[in-house]
């Protein structure tokens, strides 16, 4: 029986071997995307390395992908920009012989969004929706003029050329499912972890999960709009899942009877960073000190010098109302709704006026 990683090779041999015998292989199609195929109809557009975005990599840093059927395309995470998004919809119509008709966004970090851009004329003809949570719409809204300008200054102006801030046009919630073909992609429950809004989708046909900026793999993860214990117990419910294939900051394949290597990766040192801080209090250490806590292990991860000390210091800020509170330490959160702190409780997200929400189906 073929491994996984033998079923992926030879996806990729068949690709080359049908572009020329379906006639995808002519001139307008001479495109450098390297689509790695992730499970049967889905194929991912890896960045060539785990790294903290920069000119050499134009603000690629995680993993685009697109759902294909009949056709047509559902495309999650569309990158970080005009140029990329642009590449995207070229290669997707004359190599895998499809049209993107819908773009989920996972969640409101501009690395995974701008690519929307590029797909501004369609969404404004009623050709392409743009789908996401209200959690994510309303913080594309209220941060991604910021977030273009510093994703400019990190990978250049070049890069960024010509992209412009597109926001989702529908609203999804828990329970919807996205039909394409044989695809039935389930919103899960959306989570304040990462971010304050991260949307989680499910193939349960093919044990296949998408959950946006809630695993990472060899880049340190980012504690910026979420919550510590929010976050922790999120992944206590994908892993309940148990995936075949995360797609997160990158693609991981599990092993037999196991969990993708990058939602465990994610997951310790999630515990190891509670864990330092908590010890850190109970040493008698103030709140000024959190941005010097170390965590050796993880230092050889992409960006651990960027955000090491910032990760430590907001999640002293959640965890201090707790650890006062109690005479023993706050003990790690379990598949439950994620407590207070400094970002609260999760809350009902509301859909956006005047959008409705929709489930692509082909016809």
């Amino acid at each position: 029986m073929l491994s996984r990683h033998d079923w992926l090779a030879r996806g990729l041999r068949l690709l080359a071997l049908l572009a020329p015998l379906t006639g995808l292989a002519a001139a307008p199609c001479q495109d450098s995307v390297p689509w790695r195929p992730v499970a049967p109809g889905v194929w991912a557009w890896m960045p060539e390395r785990e790294a903290e975005i920069g000119p050499a990599n134009a603000g690629h840093v995680l993993p685009t992908t697109v759902v294909v059927h009949g056709g047509q395309a559902l495309l999650i995470d569309p990158g970080p920009s005009h140029d990329h998004g642009w590449r995207v919809k070229r290669s997707v119509r004359c190599r895998l012989g499809a049209r993107v008709r819908w773009i989920v966004n996972t969640h409101a970090h501009a690395e995974n969004v701008m690519g929307n851009s590029a797909f501004a004329q369609e969404v404004a003809q009623g050709r392409v929706s743009i789908l996401a949570s209200e959690a994510t719409r309303a913080g594309m809204a209220a941060r991604c003029p910021d977030c273009l300008d510093s994703l400019t200054r990190r990978a250049g102006a070049e890069a960024l050329r010509g992209t412009r801030i597109v926001l989702p046009t529908r609203t999804l919630r828990e329970g919807q499912v996205l039909r394409l073909g044989p695809h039935r992609l389930r919103v899960m429950r959306v989570e304040q972890g990462h971010t304050e809004g991260d949307l989680v989708l499910w193939d349960a046909r093919q044990r296949l999960l998408w959950a946006g900026g809630l695993v990472y793999g060899e880049r340190l993860p980012e504690l910026a709009q979420g919550s510590l214990d929010g976050w922790l117990a999120a992944l206590e419910r994908l892993a309940a899942l148990r995936p075949s294939v995360a797609v997160g900051n990158t693609v991981s394949v599990a092993a037999a009877d196991g969990l993708p290597p990058a939602l465990a990766a994610t997951r310790a040192y999630l515990a190891d960073l509670r864990r330092v801080v908590l010890q850190a209090m109970d040493a008698g250490a103030s709140a000024h000190e959190a941005g010097g806590l170390a965590l050796p292990a993880y230092e050889n991860r992409a960006g651990y010098a960027e955000r090491q000390g910032f990760n430590a210091q907001r999640a002293w800020r959640e965890l201090e109302p707790e650890w006062m509170e109690k005479t023993d330490p706050p003990a790690p959160p379990a598949a439950s709704p994620p407590r207070g702190g400094a970002s609260g409780p999760a809350q009902p997200v509301p859909p956006h006026p005047g959008t409705k929400p929709a489930a692509p189906e082909t016809h």
